[in-house]
């Protein structure tokens, strides 16, 4: 099945301070990819010129740590090999924020803010969790549960899976919409993240085969490592072809703010067609590890709520991290779960399998001293076939919640792209 890339679509507007601010933040993200390089060699210079400084019989005891660090280097090159293939053609997707290469060489010479850097980082570390064998026992514990839902909700002998919408917002690299593509089932995968965005469009649209490249997603963790090797394993991806879906598979990706992009998508990855969001739309809403993405979850419901069909329905598994909390410059509600299942309730979902302290992880280096674990939690609702009335905030108060501790039920083809990040 072939691939193609396509442009970012024109806008009737020339020269509209909205191209422009798009534009800035696309070199912006461009130039940190760019600066990848030396500001992680930069990092082990460091290391290196206080380790030179150590008193001599010091230094002759940690000559295999003085070894190591020119692994660490060598990693480094490596990883900004892959980085030049993903930023390669990057300038084409979108057209109306399509720099010169002028101006991509004048952001260069602006130095990346260290949060960008860790974006740039985790986005290594996200080709692991997607797209490899190592990060195989992260998608069984947090997609299959969702991929196993949907077919368990529309099973393959018994409708036409390609009839079925499914959207995925917060897709990162696009795996768990392309696993459910692969089932058959028509899905679009929603990004806001133009880091994330340019590696999927690097591995959706540019890799076809398996395990062809390899990066070194730990070689930024220089602490508690048991063995040196730890810090510089090289991880091989993609574990599969992505171009290796069923002959008529429906898959897109769109790029852009889930609550903006749903109503005119800007198609980057598609299979065959865009599908355009509308009131009533899907028959499937799968989030993970996405609704804590939001300044105001309440709209994120919402708009859960409001797109899907009557009868749809939406499968969440993921913590309550709340990315904007505590953050400069941006608001943010963060309420408990507790109370974010008032507000489903309260908007007309019907509650049909819930369960918490469901076991998680999110790019984890298993091999760490230091492990962190999510006890996240899994829930599948539906939206009432009738319109139903929101319930108002006394019914709420009165409904005596109880969160149960156990699961209780009651009944990113080709690939292609699209973005619009602050």
């Amino acid at each position: 099945m072939e691939s193609s890339t396509n442009a970012y679509p024109k806008k009737n507007m020339q020269n509209t301070y909205e191209d422009e601010e798009e534009r800035k933040h696309f070199l912006r993200i461009v130039s940190a990819f760019k600066y990848y390089k030396p500001h992680s060699l930069q990092r082990v210079k460091k290391t290196e010129t206080y380790l030179l400084s150590l008193p001599s019989h010091h230094q002759k005891l940690l000559s295999n740590y003085r070894e190591h660090l020119q692994e660490v280097k060598r990693c480094i090159e490596n990883n900004d090999d892959i980085i030049k293939l993903i930023i390669k053609d990057v300038t084409h997707i979108f057209e109306n924020v399509s720099p010169t290469s002028a101006q991509t060489d004048t952001m260069l010479n602006t130095r990346p803010v260290m949060a960008d850097q860790e974006k740039v980082q985790a986005t290594i570390k996200q080709l692991v969790r997607d797209w490899s064998e190592k990060g195989a026992e992260e998608r069984r514990a947090c997609y299959q549960p969702i991929i196993e839902e949907i077919v368990r909700q529309f099973p393959l002998d018994f409708c036409t899976p390609s009839e079925v919408q499914v959207l995925v917002p917060g897709a990162g690299l696009g795996r768990l919409a392309y696993e459910i593509a692969r089932c058959g089932y028509t899905c679009q995968g929603n990004e806001f993240s133009l880091f994330m965005l340019f590696a999927s469009h690097f591995v959706l649209n540019k890799c076809r085969e398996r395990d062809i490249y390899k990066v070194h997603p730990w070689v930024h963790q220089y602490m508690n490592n048991l063995l040196s090797e730890h810090q510089t394993q090289a991880v091989f991806f993609p574990d599969v072809s992505p171009s290796d879906l069923p002959e008529n598979a429906q898959f897109s990706m769109t790029a852009g703010d889930f609550l903006e992009v749903i109503v005119a998508p800007k198609l980057l990855h598609r299979s065959s067609y865009t599908v355009y969001t509308e009131d009533n739309h899907w028959d499937c809403v799968a989030t993970c590890f996405f609704i804590d993405c939001a300044n105001n979850v309440v709209q994120f419901i919402e708009t859960i709520y409001k797109i899907l069909k009557p009868g749809g329905i939406w499968i969440n598994l993921g913590p309550l991290l709340y990315h904007f909390s505590d953050m400069p410059m941006e608001d943010s509600i963060e309420p408990s779960y507790e109370v974010v299942r008032e507000v489903i309730k309260g908007f007309g979902f019907k509650l049909e399998k819930e369960e918490t302290h469901v076991r998680t992880r999110y790019a984890q280096n298993i091999n760490s001293m230091l492990q962190c674990e999510y006890n996240s939690v899994y829930f599948v609702c539906r939206k009432p076939k009738r319109a139903t009335r929101p319930a108002e905030p006394h019914d709420q108060t009165n409904s005596n919640i109880s969160i149960p501790a156990q699961s209780q039920s009651h009944s990113e083809s080709n690939g292609t792209i699209q973005e619009q990040e602050n």
